[in-house]
């Protein structure tokens, strides 16, 4: 049984205000509170009573920015949780996005407004982090071995993380996708190749395929060149007869952090999972679009024969090493290119209802 440490975290701009009024409540998560005090909570059982149940937290007037511990074999983990404030007990969306090198959940938040597209969608998000002890530059480790298995290291934290928010609300196990930035973009890959019965969907921002790097030094050479082979075998030896999980993907044409060919190696590697699992005759579109005083953009769509999509491609002409769209007061972040979480959020969605649509005999419930 896991033990949790929680506390309250500060308002910032990532969301919309909270009300001050409200006393924290102790349990796995707390809500914000309208000083720099917190309330913490050592060593409370999330089964317990007093954590509170997924109707009281529902009850929980919103939008909520929550803070809270994951007690693993590793050790205690961070990580953060929006709310919505439409949640109301009701299964929604869980969206797990994994954030950048020198990046936390606040930064994250704000930049990519993820928040504010799930306020809207009424999807519920959470944040981990990574702490320094693990990696001096809050990298996640993506490119470890042991990182990139289903049961073990930063992956199987990341999975505990997202399964312990799914037993805290109500959440559709159909709807978790999962979305990342640089260096939690390539964890989010592992986690979308290593997991394709958990996560639904995934969002990659400037990330790297699956396997072209096993320590520091072929990780600096993947992200700089772009030329290294994806494990593909490997790949197909996690997904086994599962579904390969469909993909977004984003990236600057302009980057010189994780060069845009690692997009090209991503796709070409998603496509062929996808050909040895499913249906292989594919078809691409593509639009060229243009933000209005902003960054114009290539988006190649990527459908099965019958019609579903199963991944899209944006390149962003102009822009350098930054998530596109979102707001430009945190770090790398340019709010001149497309907006990169209301595209993840109507990518998710697509997905998530077409395959609701196939599996329900093709009645799409409102």
């Amino acid at each position: 049984m896991k033990n949790f440490n929680v506390a309250a975290a500060r308002s910032n701009l990532s969301h919309p205000p909270f009300d001050s009024q409200l006393p924290p409540r102790l349990g796995l998560f707390v809500s914000a509170v309208p000083n720099d005090d917190f309330t913490e909570a050592s060593n409370l059982d999330s089964h317990s009573p007093k954590s509170g149940n997924k109707t009281e937290r529902a009850l929980q007037p919103g939008p909520q920015w929550l803070s809270g511990r994951f007690s693993h074999p590793t050790g205690v983990h961070e990580f953060k949780v929006y709310v919505p404030s439409s949640y109301d007990g009701a299964a929604t969306s869980l969206i797990v996005m994994l954030h950048g090198a020198g990046q936390d959940a606040d930064d994250f938040a704000l930049g990519t407004e993820m928040n504010l597209a799930a306020e809207s969608g009424g999807h519920i998000v959470v944040y981990p982090e990574q702490g320094t002890s693990a990696n001096m530059f809050r990298c996640w480790n993506w490119f470890r071995p042991a990182d990139q298995l289903r049961d073990s290291g930063e992956a199987s934290i990341i999975a505990g993380i997202t399964r312990e928010v799914m037993a805290s609300y109500e959440i559709d196990p159909t709807r978790v996708f999962i979305a990342g930035m640089s260096a939690g973009a390539a964890m989010a890959v592992n986690l979308a190749v290593t997991h394709p019965d958990l996560y639904a969907a995934a969002g990659i921002h400037s990330g790297l395929a699956f396997g072209v790097a096993d320590e520091a030094f072929s990780a600096m050479s993947a992200m700089r060149m772009g030329t290294c082979a994806p494990q593909l075998s490997a790949a197909r030896d996690a997904i086994g007869v599962r579904r390969a999980v469909p993909l977004i993907v984003f990236h600057g044409d302009q980057d010189t952090t994780v060069h845009p060919q690692n997009a090209e190696v991503l796709m070409q590697m998603h496509r062929s999972l996808i050909a040895g699992t499913e249906d292989a005759r594919a078809s691409v579109t593509t639009e060229l679009g243009q933000v209005e005083q902003g960054y114009p953009y290539t988006r190649n769509t990527f459908c099965h024969g019958g019609g579903e999509v199963f991944g899209e491609q944006w390149l962003i002409h102009g822009l350098g090493h930054a998530w596109s769209g979102g707001d430009s007061n945190a770090t790398h972040t340019d709010a001149r290119g497309p907006h990169a979480a209301r595209e993840m959020m109507r990518f998710f969605d697509t997905v998530a209802d077409a395959r609701y649509a196939a599996q329900s005999g093709g009645v799409l419930e409102d």
